[in-house]
């Protein structure tokens, strides 16, 4: 199994990656209480050999992207900083989707200026706005990866029939849905990455809930190996594809170095077989 892969057959990054929605305040609104800790816990991304981060210009909003620039640039020259775009923050937890074409360009330049870049690796359409044409918003961002402002486009949160929408009129080289043990209602989307060699990035890839109580079938696995029920999680779905990148996010270094961890967890078919047949 490679722990690498690469978006669009030529921008290679290690498959387990690191999810910066953490890092900023409760709600992912406003600055984390220790904004130091943060920049020291980015730092540390890098030191384990991570070099696929994730974020969005609305994780504060904008708190995360700042805090990546602050605690990284000058970039480490194999590192792919993902950004999204197309939601607005009013406030803690509450997100709305806008995607009309002179606000999807003012995201990818506010977050080119954030993070001092002069091309986004991997810009992600957060959510595709439903009172807009959808072939408006693929558009636009046609043409900023043509001006050279993005150079990979990805979606979040879409269906199959999406996924083909947008490629009628863009690449898409990455697919970011909802996906883990216990939820598994993007399987279709992910057996669809898998076959056009599409990127799949599952958010929230550590829900395990009840999944992880002592005695369970999940338990037992992760006591067998020595390891935390959430490491059995992320080794599952490195695992589970090859096209598989999660990105676990916390706001402790703890956490992150057990995530990481994950990497090395050998699961066996009998185990992967038993993890499979969890959840829904």
């Amino acid at each position: 199994m490679s722990d690498t892969f690469k978006l669009a057959g030529e921008l290679e990054v290690k498959r387990l990656g690191f999810g910066a929605m953490r890092i900023t305040g409760p709600g992912i609104w406003d600055e984390p209480k220790d904004p130091e800790n943060a920049r020291q816990l980015l730092k540390r991304v890098v030191e384990l050999g991570i070099n696929f981060i994730d974020t969005a210009d609305s994780y504060g909003p904008e708190v995360s992207e700042n805090l990546i620039r602050e605690a990284l640039h000058p970039y480490p020259a194999d590192l792919v900083v993902a950004t999204k775009g197309g939601l607005t923050r009013q406030g803690p937890d509450i997100w709305n989707a806008v995607g009309r074409p002179e606000y999807l360009r003012q995201c990818v330049e506010m977050s080119l200026r954030r993070l001092k870049l002069d091309r986004i690796d991997l810009w992600q359409l957060h959510r595709i706005d439903r009172k807009v044409p959808r072939d408006e918003q693929f558009g636009v961002i046609k043409e900023m990866q043509q001006e050279g402002k993005i150079r990979f486009f990805g979606l979040s949160e879409v269906s199959i029939e999406e996924i083909e929408a947008a490629r009628k009129i863009v690449d898409v080289v990455s697919v970011q849905n909802l996906y883990n043990l216990t939820n598994r209602r993007s399987e279709d989307v992910l057996n669809y990455c898998e076959q056009h060699g599409i990127g799949f990035i599952p958010w929230f890839p550590l829900d395990v809930g009840n999944l992880a109580r002592e005695g369970s079938a999940l338990e037992q696995i992760a006591s067998k190996l020595g390891a935390a029920p959430s490491q059995v999680a992320l080794a599952w779905l490195l695992k589970r594809s090859r096209v598989m990148l999660p990105i676990p996010g916390t706001s402790s270094i703890k956490h992150l170095e057990e995530n990481m961890k994950a990497e090395s967890l050998q699961l066996s078919d009998e185990d992967m077989q038993t993890l499979n047949q969890l959840g829904s």
